[in-house]
């Protein structure tokens, strides 16, 4: 890929990745008030909650980033090979 494609596909991973980041957030409140049945999942620092309970919130929470992230990464490459037929990645 030539260098002005790569310069001109970063602006845009970094759009993707902050979206990516605003849905995975989002989805997460979504599937833990429905698993826990609470509004605000814990965090670390929360003295009132068991350290189990707060590293399942934190797994969940990692692989829904993580998967939301992947599909947003891929899809944005994807988009990119399809307008300019070199693969940002490479």
């Amino acid at each position: 890929m030539s260098k002005v494609a790569k310069v001109v596909y970063r602006p845009l991973g970094l759009i993707g990745s902050l979206l990516a980041s605003s849905v995975a957030a989002s989805l997460f409140q979504v599937v833990w008030k429905k698993v826990a049945r609470r509004d605000d999942a814990p965090t670390a620092m929360q003295s009132e909650y068991r350290l189990r309970e707060i590293l399942l919130a934190s797994a969940v929470r990692g692989a829904i980033v993580a998967v939301v992230k992947a599909l947003v990464s891929r899809g944005g490459a994807r988009g990119f090979t399809k307008l300019t037929g070199a693969w940002p990645g490479d």
